[in-house]
């Protein structure tokens, strides 16, 4: 039996490319951590609805994981370079845009486009790196710098955007995005190379239609029956959207080039490292969208000291990317995935236990925790996940890896986020003083920036008190918020041992039978 030649080293040219590819994948996380810590600035001018401030976060977000399995595909079609940089356009010209609105409406449209652009920026990175990388150790550092690529714009975001709500208005946040796509846009075509699978079919519109369709009307209805309770219009919402989901799933099993190759889910590495980044992705960014309002209204610090608070959480997910490879190379993948979601629990559990006067320290405490954890978890699952395709499906294999992402943290937002919400009206609404009217009672329950608002406006004891009660109730939702995340990364670390365990058998009993029909 002849031995396979060993894979090609990576060039100078590949690793100045994946410089390149990191550029975007900044942009992306800088505009979520920047908007963030924008919210306040955009409650206090805006004025909008605890719904539209909602979506002023997640629709982003929805648009992505939506347009992801269609642009992943796409770009296996006509080109991952020119995918990405036709989104790298659209992007720039997004954020301009998004960065003079002047109403809650325009905002939220303008972060629609941002998601649709975002949609063609995720996808192509990683499927590029696949392409690019053909060694494994080479991969996996790459991938590495990828993920971590996301965790130095996390830590650049808050820290710009701090800067820039000190000094500036907060449309401005949305600026920062301008310069790096253009630079992405000039070097791009000199040094990424192209790739495009040249046996594609063509682009299934009534799958393109069933996805987006199926995901809009899961986070609807969703989010109507977070907000509402279960009110006729949400529950038949909810139903259509799984009713979709569902033909699109049977859809693609007749397709010769579908657009989510449901074989992949087979192989037992790959579903765990799918439920894996499904769980994290949901548990982080319900707890995260809690933090940054914890640390401005509860704590009193400003937008750039709160964006300071949260660059340990960066730094950390940087490192923890790096190092992935390296951990995975000492204890295998299942270890690193099972250790690091348990790490991980252990940080939303901290969480859970702010309390006054060491809250900041307890947060930042909780925050290290899951960034360690998580980072190697999220290097590890990509690299699994986008190796188990073929090299000709890998926009769509890294388009599913990111859409379960996108779609999770998506959910976090409008599922958690909206049940904590529930949750500080409830525990808030018994201290609401008696003398206000019916509109600003229904402002200080909205959100929390509307009860400081109407505590201001009271005055006197009794708005200091409205202020504490205020204050108070949202940091319990936050650590109800935090309790969930920890037995969500519980249930996600059991799950991925069980799986990986099962897969790492299979896979065990298929080489002991080659080896021995190839003895015979």
């Amino acid at each position: 039996m002849t031995n396979a030649p060993a894979p090609a080293k990576a060039t100078r040219r590949e690793w100045i490319g994946l410089a390149i590819i990191a550029l975007p994948c900044l942009v992306y996380a800088m505009d979520l951590t920047v908007l963030n810590l924008a919210l306040p600035a955009i409650s206090a001018q805006l004025q909008p609805t605890a719904s539209q401030l909602l979506w002023i976060v997640d629709v982003y977000g929805f648009l992505v994981a939506g347009f992801l399995i269609t642009m992943g595909t796409l770009g296996d079609r006509i080109g991952r370079r020119r995918l990405l940089l036709v989104g790298a356009a659209a992007f720039a010209a997004a954020s301009l845009v998004a960065a003079f609105s002047r109403t809650a409406e325009t905002l939220i449209a303008m972060r629609a486009l941002l998601g649709v652009a975002g949609a063609t920026l995720a996808p192509s990175t990683l499927s590029l790196i696949r392409n690019m990388f053909h060694d494994e150790q080479e991969r996996q550092f790459a991938i590495g710098v990828w993920i971590a690529a996301f965790s130095v714009g996390g830590a650049i975001g808050p820290l710009v955007g701090g800067v820039l709500l000190q000094w500036s208005w907060w449309g401005a946040v949305f600026l920062a995005a301008v310069p790096v796509m253009v630079l992405l846009l000039v070097l791009g075509p000199k040094l990424l190379p192209e790739y495009r699978d040249p046996d594609a079919g063509r682009l299934d519109l009534a799958s393109m239609v069933q996805s987006l369709l199926a995901v809009l009307a899961l986070v609807y209805g969703l989010k109507r029956i977070a907000e509402y309770g279960l009110d006729g219009r949400g529950i038949a919402v909810l139903l259509a959207g799984a009713v979709l989901g569902v033909l699109f799933v049977r859809r693609q099993r007749h397709l010769p080039y579908p657009f989510l190759d449901v074989t992949l889910f087979r192989r037992r590495a790959f579903t765990a490292s799918i439920i894996a980044y499904s769980l994290t992705g949901l548990s982080m960014m319900g707890v995260y969208i809690f933090m940054t309002q914890y640390l401005q209204l509860v704590l009193g610090l400003t937008p750039l000291q709160a964006g300071v608070a949260t660059i340990p959480w960066s730094v950390c997910f940087t490192v923890g990317s790096l190092l992935a490879p390296r951990l995975a190379r000492h204890w295998g993948a299942r270890q690193v995935m099972v250790r690091g979601l348990l790490l991980a629990a252990l940080g939303f559990g901290i969480t859970a236990m702010v309390v006054p006067p060491y809250g900041l320290w307890i947060l930042i405490g909780g925050m290290l925790a899951m960034s360690i954890g998580l980072a190697p978890v999220m290097t590890v699952g990509n690299e699994l996940i986008i190796t188990t395709a073929p090299p000709e499906r890998a926009g769509a294999a890294s388009a599913l890896s990111e859409t379960s992402a996108e779609l999770s943290g998506a959910l976090g937002i409008a599922i958690l986020g909206s049940a904590g919400m529930v949750l500080f009206r409830l525990w808030l609404g018994p201290a609401v003083p008696a003398e206000l009217d019916a509109a600003a009672s229904a402002r200080s329950l909205a959100t929390l920036g509307g009860a400081m608002g109407v505590a201001g406006e009271l005055g006197g004891a009794s708005g200091a008190a409205f202020g504490d009660s205020a204050r108070t109730a949202f940091t319990d939702a936050m650590r109800a918020v935090g309790v969930f995340g920890a037995a969500a990364m519980l249930l996600a670390a059991w799950m991925a041992a069980k799986l990986m365990r099962e897969g790492k058998d299979e896979t065990d009993a298929a080489e002991a039978a080659l080896d021995e029909a190839s003895d015979a």
